[in-house]
């Protein structure tokens, strides 16, 4: 347990830049799709979402998970202390798998420029902050 405020703090600078790629990526996807006729700015970008997914984002997922489940690891008790944990974990469960359609529609973007549209992906960028706001609350307040 000596260790355990280090691995926290591992956690939450795991978690940021996680949520750096998550809420970065898919304005990069309406630059991509809003712009797709300048094939220029096009390839710049589609470097950009390539090494924002791959360098940062990812790495920053697996160090998210598995500081948090180390975390858990260390201090069991925790699954005893009410629903705010099961809770959490249903809710990072959704932020993964947010990240990996984001990894997907990269793929299908790539190929074609005019996939989906901008105004579909301004909404889509609202999903990774709606799902943070639910994990941060349930940590801090522990509501039940």
């Amino acid at each position: 347990m000596a260790y355990y405020y280090w691995i926290l703090s591992f956690h939450v600078m795991s978690f940021l830049s996680w949520m750096a790629m998550l809420f970065y990526l898919p304005r990069l996807f309406v630059y991509h799709r809003e712009h797709a006729s300048k094939a220029d700015f096009v390839e710049v970008v589609k470097i950009q979402e390539y090494k924002l997914y791959k360098y940062i984002g990812l790495p920053a997922m697996w160090a998210t998970l598995l500081s948090g489940g180390l975390m858990i690891y260390l201090n069991l008790g925790l699954f005893q202390t009410g629903g705010w944990l099961h809770a959490k974990l249903l809710f990072a469960s959704f932020l993964i798998a947010y990240s990996f359609s984001l990894e997907s529609i990269r793929k299908k973007i790539a190929i074609n420029p005019e996939y989906k549209s901008g105004k579909f992906f301004r909404f889509y960028n609202e999903v990774p902050t709606l799902l943070m706001i639910v994990i941060v609350i349930m940590v801090v307040i522990k509501p039940f």
